[in-house]
């Protein structure tokens, strides 16, 4: 055999060797290259509650107290789900503060058929419970995120790392809105029908069917394009 071919064969074995180190190892299952798989979002229900002081005689809550019920109703708004619920402590009061907070929350923009009302034995705390149900998103603690046992001056197995994607998870669940839309899709608003017979009927016509820009639009567009000419 010719010096030439000696070469030829050698450098075609050189890349069928590179080729098979590239290859996932069948020595043991080994972690997929999915981080979804490896650290999956767990979504979980959650109660959220807070108890506020009520007096009737005081015109139900003080202005620290007021606020912080605002932002408590705020974020059953942004995240909550089904009912929303008013728990007294029973007696002369209970109808009282049912009805103010039951106000309050419809003020705030909770529909009126979402708020659900009731009494408790009085217990010496003389407090009012508002409570709703809402979701976490969490990564299962991420069950190798400190596993650095990996060896990356040997990787001929071809294998990420333990605790490749826990950090990407974790940062995903941190930041849904509503961990909700991880398990389930939200319905799709209703189409308008009223829109969208107005551009059939501009199509019909063969009119122009986007909408026109407003004057003010318009004029912001020609100031920039005025002051950019210098």
């Amino acid at each position: 055999m010719r010096t030439k071919d000696i070469v030829r064969f050698a450098s075609i074995a050189a890349l069928l060797l590179a080729g098979s180190c590239a290859a996932p190892s069948d020595d043991g299952p080994g972690l997929v290259t999915d981080p979804t798989a490896n650290h999956p979002i767990m979504v979980e229900p959650s109660m959220h509650t807070i108890k506020l002081p009520f007096s009737a005689s005081d015109a139900g809550l003080m202005p620290e107290d007021a606020a912080h019920f605002s932002v408590f109703v705020g974020e059953y708004l942004n995240s909550g789900n089904g009912a929303i619920s008013i728990t007294a402590p029973a007696g002369p009061t209970a109808n009282a503060a049912i009805g103010y907070f039951g106000e309050r929350l419809a003020s705030l923009g909770v529909p009126r058929d979402r708020i659900l009302v009731g009494t408790k034995p009085g217990d010496g705390d003389g407090r009012v419970e508002i409570g709703y149900v809402g979701y976490n998103a969490h990564v299962e603690g991420c069950a190798h995120g400190n596993d650095w046992s990996k060896d990356w001056s040997d990787t001929s197995d071809n294998q990420p790392a333990p605790s490749f994607g826990c950090s990407v998870q974790n940062n995903i669940a941190a930041m849904v809105a509503d961990p909700r839309d991880l398990v389930q899709p939200r319905d799709m608003d209703p189409s308008d029908a009223m829109r969208r017979s107005v551009v059939n009927g501009h199509y019909e016509k063969g009119e122009v069917t986007q909408a026109d820009k407003h004057t003010a639009d318009k004029g912001v567009e020609q100031s920039g394009a005025s002051s950019s000419v210098q």
